[in-house]
């Protein structure tokens, strides 16, 4: 049985991730922007796939490996700290675009769309700070079988983000539209995905949590 209070903190959590700009919803936006909203749903579909692999590993009790293994955990989190870093310096560069910005992307085929979604997501530092070391806090001991527990978190977290992103692709066109004729604003969202990427790369790099047993 999952606690309401669980429920609620593991949906906090997940909204606050979801909002916060990083690989998933550049990926996203760039491919609904530069192909259409099916492009971006074909790649949502493998952002979902992603979340299924996670879920499936911190069922599994993948995380206390991580638990027993610090050392693993600490080259995961790095690794994942020096990609939000370079997403960050590539967005704020001279000469850096926008997710929001047209390009002329190659039209991809929807096994391609399916495959980069999933690969973005299975490499995306903050989904594997989520199941590793904040999901398991929500997990009580006491209120029955592990797994089961954070199967159903696992699911809300997943629910979360699926319902999020599915507004981000529905939206990414109008927002393009908005930014396309008012370069400062383009240049200050730019600043702000930077800012807000760089600093999660120092939050994700300086984090002391560590992935409990699941």
């Amino acid at each position: 049985m999952i606690g309401m209070a669980a429920v609620l903190g593991v949906s906090a959590a997940a909204l606050g991730m979801v909002l916060t700009p990083g690989p998933n919803m550049m990926y996203l936006v760039s491919r609904t922007v530069s192909q259409g909203r099916r492009a971006g749903f074909v790649s949502l579909t493998g952002v979902a796939a992603g979340f299924a692999v996670y879920l499936a590993a911190a069922t599994a009790g993948i995380t206390a490996v991580f638990g027993m293994v610090p050392a693993l955990y600490l080259a995961l989190k790095l690794a994942g700290a020096g990609y939000l870093a370079w997403l960050a310096w590539k967005t704020v560069r001279p000469g850096g675009v926008s997710a929001f910005a047209p390009e002329a992307l190659p039209v991809d085929p929807a096994r391609r769309l399916f495959a980069m979604g999933f690969v973005t997501n299975l490499l995306n530092p903050k989904i594997a700070i989520m199941y590793m070391a904040l999901i398991p806090q929500f997990v009580v001991l006491e209120d029955g079988r592990v797994w089961l527990q954070s199967l159903g978190l696992g699911a809300v977290q997943i629910a979360v983000a699926l319902t999020v992103n599915s507004l981000i692709v529905v939206s990414a066109g109008a927002v393009a539209g908005f930014l396309a004729g008012r370069p400062l604003w383009l240049r200050a969202q730019r600043l702000v995905t930077g800012t807000v990427l760089g600093a999660m790369a120092a939050l994700v790099a300086t984090d002391r949590a560590r992935p409990l047993p699941a």
